[in-house]
């Protein structure tokens, strides 16, 4: 197992992708074991960056917490703030809904894709900001992605997701057998 930081306050989402594509690399040896890919927030989408353009010839499944795919409205209205900036750098300015220029650098999704989404939240005015059910930062149908190959929504914050037990029971779940588990597929 490989996990992976990133300097998001530092860089833009581009050379973000670049450097864990540096940090994949040498972890990618044996080419007969398949690597799978599970990233919470900004981290799912760096996933699909670093698929599309390092994809690995023995890519596996990827599961994606909370990934904001449609981006956030909430990068929306805070975005030009100085704060918010400082908090979450050039790759956080690239996430909004409105100039949806980061999803060329995510591209097409071709390969087993699970996603987590929240439908919780503790903080009250940034789900004002959201339309529909959200998990305090992005909202449920923002989560989606054309391509994707299973869905499912657990009652839990952004924040929150990836310390949720449910979460991890689900992406491991779809690690091993392709699709969440429901109770329609014990």
């Amino acid at each position: 197992m490989l996990n992976v930081g990133y300097p998001s306050t530092r860089l833009p989402l581009e050379a973000l992708v670049e450097h864990i594509h540096q940090k994949v690399v040498p972890f990618n040896q044996d080419p007969s074991r398949n690597i799978h890919f599970v990233g919470y927030s900004l981290g799912g989408l760096l996933a699909r960056g670093l698929i599309h353009k390092h994809r690995p010839a023995n890519l596996g499944r990827v599961v994606q917490l909370a990934s904001p795919n449609q981006g956030s409205e909430v990068t929306d209205f805070w975005k030009n703030n100085f704060l918010y900036r400082w908090i979450f750098g050039p790759a956080g300015q690239d996430l909004g809904t409105r100039d949806k220029a980061f999803t060329r650098i995510l591209g097409p999704v071709d390969y087993e894709l699970g996603v987590v989404a929240g439908n919780r939240t503790w903080d009250p005015v940034s789900s004002a900001m959201i339309p529909g059910p959200n998990d305090g930062k992005v909202s449920v149908e923002n989560t989606r992605v054309p391509g994707l190959t299973d869905h499912i929504i657990i009652p839990t914050t952004h924040t929150f997701i990836i310390y949720n037990k449910e979460a991890w029971m689900q992406t491991l779940h779809f690690f091993e057998f392709g699709q969440f588990k429901r109770a329609s597929n014990p």
